[in-house]
């Protein structure tokens, strides 16, 4: 049965139906005011059978709004049938029948469910059972279809109210798991996101520093020194080189559909180092390098991570200090690696705001860029922590610690820990390995 709580309008698809279960239930109510115990020929419903069936078959179509008074009138209608010269048979109960299936598929409790029907149950057994003379089988069978009917009917309308509560649920579920793997969608691409504009940046935004201070250095001396500025713009070119280079295979990898197979070229880590700190040498940043402690493999994020924090804090010196020179200095001990790159210029750079000094030309006019934010964010992606800022006796330090796998042998060197100090490019980090990666850049 298809019904709909509440009273508000109902669907104009359920007026047919609720007509043909009304007269199909006004039929089985005539047919059953003409049966006879006695066997006798049917003959034409009397005036009482055609009252029985009107009264109680009128309140069907409001049994889903008022479910009580529907069940109280189609009980009553079969109890006084039998007073009225009728034999209460289940055609005669049909209507209670339907009432009962009715209020256990909306009652609001399983226990008024079952009160409910079981009451109307006692009521149409009360009825049909012979107040006088002997009991027949034949009388017994009729008494106990009488009674069980509206029992058979309050089940069935009860398991129809459990699946139609397990389909709900099962609905709800699957919205709420839809909904949760869009959120889930949309929190990924937007990592992503940030993901694909700090690799972007850190492969910009630092050739393109040493691109400006390349063509500033061949500017400058144009006039004096052709044969220098020849050296420059030589390395301007290799530098830019680079950069399209580096571009274009990043670029490549985004407009790839699926996963690539094997990465064009392993990413950069320590090992590469030396060759990072003399890009900044040829741009005119002296750049010394030192280190203490027994160098270990580092894993590809971490290694990756602990060479852009370098790139990232160099480039910074080189677009915002008031200084040319600037030391790197790699510490190893059990469970970390410590990164710290100093420098003596008067610059101020933070987050939010551009830098100042010397060397940062128009920097003022620049908008708040991203380098220690995303250098930060790096950071704690691989369990580490950066902190920067201000040196009391001058210039601006970056301090990175970032987490070491175990140490598969306790071990150390025989040396101990041993301290490096070179301003060759070759030897600035020699026993640096693999790397991890994040960059914020002020581009």
């Amino acid at each position: 049965m298809t019904h709909t709580g509440g009273g508000g309008p109902r669907p104009r698809g359920t007026w047919w139906r609720e007509g043909a279960i009304t007269a199909t239930a006004f039929a089985l109510c005539l047919l059953g005011g003409v049966v006879n115990d006695d066997g006798s020929t049917l003959s034409p419903p009397s005036a009482v059978a055609y009252f029985i069936a009107v009264v109680s078959c009128a309140v069907l179509p409001v049994r889903h709004r008022a479910p009580l008074a529907a069940m109280a009138v189609t009980t009553a209608s079969g109890v006084v049938a039998p007073f009225l010269g009728l034999l209460l048979s289940p055609l005669i109960a049909a209507p209670a029948v339907i009432t009962a299936y009715s209020y256990a598929l909306t009652a609001r409790t399983e226990r008024r469910a079952v009160s409910a029907v079981a009451l109307i149950s006692a009521a149409l057994l009360v009825a049909s059972t012979p107040l006088f003379g002997a009991l027949s089988w034949k009388d017994a069978s009729r008494v106990g279809a009488v009674a069980a009917f509206p029992l058979v009917a309050g089940v069935l309308g009860h398991s129809v109210r459990n699946r139609r509560a397990y389909l709900a649920a099962m609905e709800e579920r699957a919205l709420r798991a839809e909904q949760s793997r869009d959120s889930e969608a949309r929190r990924r691409v937007a990592e992503e996101r940030v993901r694909i504009a700090r690799e972007l940046h850190d492969l910009v935004a630092h050739q393109i520093t040493l691109a400006n201070a390349q063509a500033t250095v061949a500017a400058h001396l144009f006039d004096t020194r052709p044969e220098q500025t020849r050296k420059s713009l030589n390395e301007l070119v290799e530098t830019t080189s680079d950069a399209l280079d580096e571009l274009r295979a990043t670029v490549g990898l985004l407009r790839q559909s699926g996963d690539a197979a094997v990465p064009a070229e392993p990413a950069p880590g320590l090992s590469r180092l030396p060759t990072l700190l003399e890009s900044f040498r040829r741009a005119g940043l002296e750049v010394s390098a030192h280190q203490e402690g027994t160098a270990r493999p580092l894993p590809p994020g971490v290694d990756l991570t602990a060479y852009r924090i370098v790139q990232e804090a160099l480039t910074n010196v080189t677009k915002h200090a008031g200084t040319r020179s600037a030391r790197v200095r790699l510490v190893w001990s059990r469970d970390r690696v410590t990164i710290t790159v100093a420098d003596d210029g008067g610059g101020a750079r933070t987050a939010a705001t551009a830098a100042t000094g010397p060397g940062a030309s128009t920097a003022g006019d620049r908008p708040p860029g991203y380098g220690l934010i995303g250098m930060r964010e790096r950071a704690t992606a691989v369990g580490g922590h950066l902190s920067a800022g201000r040196r009391p006796e001058g210039g601006f330090l970056v301090s990175a610690q970032l987490p070491l796998p175990p140490a598969k042998d306790a071990t150390q060197g025989t040396d101990g820990a041993t301290a490096v100090e070179n301003r060759t490019a070759d030897a600035a980090t020699a026993d640096g390995r693999t790397g991890d990666a994040e960059a914020g850049d002020a581009l």
